[in-house]
């Protein structure tokens, strides 16, 4: 007899581990995190009843000062994955170095990464903000963890999600074999399948960027930009809307259920910086799940999950989501490259 109830999380998983998707390490895995983000989903559900809400009078290795639900957050992660024995390791936008599982508890063959709470500027403002992660293997044959065992280029993923806090908690995953949602259903605790094997439109009439940084922008960023903003009696043809949330996990969600263009490009603030967004934290596992949405990602010149890491913070520029609208955005910049050689 087969159910037509849509099948809760830990379900999915045991189905994805028979198919001979995932082991039942990374099970283990994804199902602890999940835990972890209900258990910050409530949080920031209680908002100023909880005492979470302005700053922590603390700074993150960026400089960025740090809101209590983002030191909160780093935490529940942190705590709900160092004894479960399936990692060897963690690292967080939060912390200035990556965490090896404590002593007492057994290693594992994985690597954690994760942004605990993307868009923590919002939280204040009542506004969808969201938790970011990346799996990666623990490469064979380590005694002692290392930075560069997390310094792997996305392309070899195994996994990655994002928890989206919104007016429901949505849960986002992929394993590399197409991306789902799940919801929240907060009677009964479970995350619950609602979208299987999302499809991005390869056309878009939107875009998210944040428009008051255009002066900033580099010629093939004005250009593209300009394009979209002339409509119908543009090159383009049609009239395009912006959308910006400030809130990566909010605008990449948003993409993922109706199309669009996410941008946060390199621009002449700091030229001598690749972008703004971490590549571990938040450029190569969103990537991961738009690319299994039959979306695209790069950095402007190249895929993202192509681009090898030199440092944990590494940051980098970001053009995601329709593909059609990003191999354009794309190609612009690599036309303007050659030109100036």
């Amino acid at each position: 007899m087969t159910s037509k109830t849509p099948p809760v999380l830990t379900r999915f998983l045991i189905e994805e581990q028979r198919a001979g998707h995932i082991n039942p390490d990374l099970r283990l895995l994804i199902e602890v995190v999940a835990r972890a983000c209900k258990a910050i989903s409530r949080s920031v559900n209680k908002g100023a009843l909880g005492g979470v809400l302005g700053d922590a009078g603390t700074g993150n290795i960026q400089g960025e000062a740090q809101k209590k639900l983002d030191v909160l957050s780093n935490e529940i992660l942190l705590d709900a994955n160092e004894w479960g024995g399936h990692l060897a390791g963690c690292a967080s936008e939060e912390l200035d170095d990556f965490s090896e599982i404590p002593n007492p508890y057994p290693k594992g063959n994985y690597l954690l990464l994760f942004d605990p709470l993307d868009g923590s500027s919002n939280i204040d403002v009542n506004i969808s903000v969201g938790t970011i992660f990346s799996v990666l293997r623990c490469p064979e044959g380590v005694e002692k963890l290392e930075t560069q065992h997390f310094l792997q280029p996305g392309a070899k993923q195994v996994a990655a999600g994002y928890a989206v806090y919104g007016p429901s908690t949505m849960l986002v995953l992929t394993v590399g074999h197409g991306t789902h949602a799940f919801t929240l259903d907060r009677e009964v605790g479970t995350f619950v399948l609602t979208e299987r094997d999302i499809k991005i439109p390869e056309d878009t009439k939107e875009f998210a960027i944040n428009m008051s940084n255009q002066r900033h922008w580099f010629p093939p960023m004005q250009k593209y930009v300009a394009e979209l903003l002339e409509g119908k009696t543009g090159p383009r043809g049609k009239d395009f809307n912006m959308r910006w949330v400030a809130s990566m996990v909010a605008d990449v969600h948003r993409i993922l259920s109706r199309g669009g263009i996410f941008i946060y490009p390199r621009d002449r603030r700091e030229p001598d910086k690749p972008g703004k967004l971490r590549l571990l934290y938040e450029a190569n596992p969103m990537s991961f799940i738009i690319e299994q949405a039959g979306g695209a990602s790069t950095n402007g010149m190249q895929r993202i999950m192509d681009v090898q890491p030199e440092k944990l913070h590494e940051r980098v520029a970001v053009f995601l989501g329709s593909k059609n609208e990003v191999e354009l955005a794309t190609r612009y910049h690599r036309e303007a490259e050659q030109q100036a050689r």
